[in-house]
C-alpha cells in the first residue's frame, strides 16, 4: 500500500487549517480526502464511507475529539479506524486521554512534514500485515502477555501485534489480573502499561523479576510517562525495554526482534 491509496478524512472547524491540512497530506502523496467542520458532520461521513484514517482538531462547536473518538470506537463497524489528533495543546493530562485512547500520532500545531510522514507510515503499518521473522521462536506459536488498563489502548496495541504475526494474546486490565494469569500460565512476552490502578507497571515487573517462576521473561513497558527519573528508575527494575505511547509498528517491530532473538 501507498499513500495515494489511503481514504482520509480531515476532521476540522478552520476553514484556513483544513486547507493547510489537505495541502500538506496533497505533498505526502495522499489525494483522497475529504472534509468535515463538525464532529457530528465527521461521524456522518465516517459511519457512510469506511476511511483508513481519521486526522482531527481538538476542539469543535458541537464537543471534542475525545468525544468523537469514543463515538468512533463505540460502532462495532467502524471502531478500528486508526485516529490521529492535530493540536496546539500541550496539557500532559488532556493529551494522556489520547495516548490511552489508542491514537495512531498526536501532531503538534505547527507539524512538519516528517511529523505527517510518520503518521502516514504508522497508518499504512497498521492496515498491513508485516510478520516478525525470528529465528528462534514460530512466530505464530508465541505467547503473549498484554496488559493495559485502557481497553482501546489493548485494542490498538493487540493490532500491531497481530499484523507482526503474533496471534496467542492473553488480556488483563491491571497488574493484579496479570499476577493471576502468570501463576496459571506460561508466557514468552509480556507487554505491559506503566500507569494503572491497582498493581502498576513497575509493581508487576517486580513481581515477575523476583517472586514469578517466569523471572526470564522478556518485558516491553508500553508508557506515555516523560519524567526521566520515573524512567531510569522503571529500567532498573528489570525491564527489558520500553516504548512509547502512541505505539508506533515499525518501532515495535525492531524492538520486539531485538528482544525475542537476544
Amino acid at each position: 500500500m501507498n499513500p495515494s491509496e489511503l481514504s482520509l478524512l480531515v476532521a476540522e472547524p478552520s476553514d484556513l487549517q483544513r486547507k493547510i491540512i489537505i495541502k500538506e497530506l496533497k505533498q505526502q502523496g495522499v489525494t483522497q480526502v475529504s472534509e468535515a467542520k463538525t464532529i457530528n458532520e465527521a461521524y456522518a461521513s465516517v459511519e457512510k464511507h469506511h476511511r483508513d484514517l481519521i486526522t482531527s482538531a481538538m476542539y469543535y462547536e458541537d464537543g471534542t475529539a475525545l468525544e468523537l473518538l469514543h463515538k468512533v470506537r463505540q460502532n462495532s463497524e467502524i471502531s478500528d479506524t486508526p485516529f490521529m489528533l492535530v493540536t496546539s495543546e500541550h496539557r500532559r493530562a488532556t493529551l494522556e486521554e489520547f495516548k490511552q485512547s489508542g491514537v495512531i500520532a498526536l501532531l503538534p500545531k505547527p507539524f512538519t512534514p516528517d511529523h505527517l510522514a510518520t503518521a502516514i507510515n504508522t497508518t499504512i503499518d497498521l492496515l498491513s500485515t508485516d510478520e516478525l521473522e525470528l529465528e528462534y521462536f514460530d512466530v505464530h506459536e508465541v505467547r503473549v502477555l498484554l496488559v493495559d488498563d485502557s481497553k482501546l489502548a489493548r485494542n490498538h496495541i493487540k493490532r500491531v501485534l497481530n499484523n507482526l504475526g503474533l496471534s496467542k494474546i492473553s488480556e488483563a486490565a491491571d497488574g493484579s489480573e496479570a499476577i493471576t494469569l502468570l501463576k496459571n500460565n506460561m508466557f514468552d512476552l509480556v507487554v505491559t502499561d506503566y500507569n494503572m490502578p491497582e498493581v502498576d507497571g513497575r509493581e508487576l515487573t517486580r513481581y515477575i523479576r523476583n517472586e514469578s517462576e517466569q523471572s526470564h521473561l522478556p518485558i516491553l513497558m508500553v508508557t506515555s510517562e516523560s519524567n526521566d527519573t520515573h524512567l531510569s528508575n522503571i529500567l532498573t527494575e528489570g525491564v527489558t525495554a520500553m516504548c512509547d505511547k502512541p505505539f508506533e509498528p515499525q518501532n515495535v517491530k525492531k524492538i520486539l526482534y531485538k528482544i525475542l532473538e537476544d
